[in-house]
Parts: structure tokens; sequence; C-alpha cells
């Protein structure tokens, strides 16, 4: 017979809820890696078929692996990656329901500083530093498959003080 929790989930569901908030928190942690090293293959590897990156109305909308892919393979974005351009993320809020899974989270896209002055710091060399080029949140959307989590659908909106962002933010909140 199965321990139970206090809410009634045995020992084996509350594991899997644990094994399943473990996959989702590595999917979105290998996002800035593959942003910033431009792996196009990885990227493809985790999305869903009918997967959409809505990054707004400023940028294109690309829907499935391959296109998804595009937008860390191309030239803009190789362009990027040899400029310094690093993708810095928050831990994520995760919530799963079933085969189903949403996760909020902070993402910054950070930029070395290419006219500051040059700093020494012990032990760790120097640089001229960086400066934060973008904050955002996101709204990452999951689905299990056979091949363990997937992304669905990522919503990212950048918190400029316009509502978008707050909106993507208080879903973490919701009960």
């Amino acid at each position: 017979m199965a321990a139970h929790d206090s809410d009634g989930g045995t020992l084996e569901q509350r594991l899997r809820m644990i094994e399943d908030r473990l996959e989702i928190y590595n999917l979105i942690a290998t996002h800035p890696p593959s942003a910033d090293t431009g792996a196009g293959e990885y990227t493809a590897s985790v999305w869903t078929e009918d997967g959409v990156f809505d990054r707004g109305a400023e940028f294109p909308r690309p829907t499935g692996p391959a296109a998804i892919a595009g937008t860390s393979t191309s030239a803009d974005h190789r362009q990027a990656i040899e400029h310094g351009i690093a993708h810095f993320a928050g831990l994520p809020y995760v919530r799963v329901a079933g085969d189903t899974a949403f996760a909020i989270s902070y993402i910054q896209i950070l930029v070395p500083d290419r006219g500051g002055p040059v700093f020494e710091v012990p032990n760790h060399g120097s640089s001229q530093g960086f400066h934060v080029h973008r904050v955002a949140a996101n709204r990452w959307e999951f689905v299990r498959t056979g091949a363990g989590w997937k992304i669905r659908r990522r919503t990212v909106r950048s918190l400029d003080g316009s509502p978008p962002g707050r909106d993507i933010l208080r879903g973490a909140l919701e009960a």
C-alpha cells in the first residue's frame, strides 16, 4: 500500500510531481546555453510540432521546431553571439497539472559594455563589464510527450512598465 501525504497524494504521485518539475526546470535552464551557442538542433528537439515562440509584435512569431530553431541559428543571432550576448534566466515558478504544465520566469539579455572603462577584479580578470539590454517575463507552456516534457508555447514580454509583462508575472500568483 502506498504512503499518503496530507493532501491525499501517494508517495509515488508526489515523486512524479517532483520529477516533472525537475525536468521542466532543466528545459528552462537549457534555454540560455542553447541560445548563446546557436544550438538549433537542440532547440528544435525541445519543442512540440505545433510549438509557438511569441516575443511580441516587434518580432516574428515562429511556429514549429524548425522555425523556432531558426531564431537561434540566423545570421543576426549569430552576430549577437559573436558580440557576446548572454541570456540570464531566473528560477521559474512551475505548476504541473497532469500532462500539461506552465512556468513563469524572468530572462535578462546581457551584452558586453563596449564603451565603458576597463575594470579588473582580483582573480577574475578584467573587462569593460556588461549592461542589461532587456529584462522580460516569460510564460512557458509544456506538454508531456512520449519523449518527455516539451515546450508548446513560450510568450515573452519586456518588463518596460507596460501591462503585458506584469500580466505574465501575475500568472505565478494565481490560485
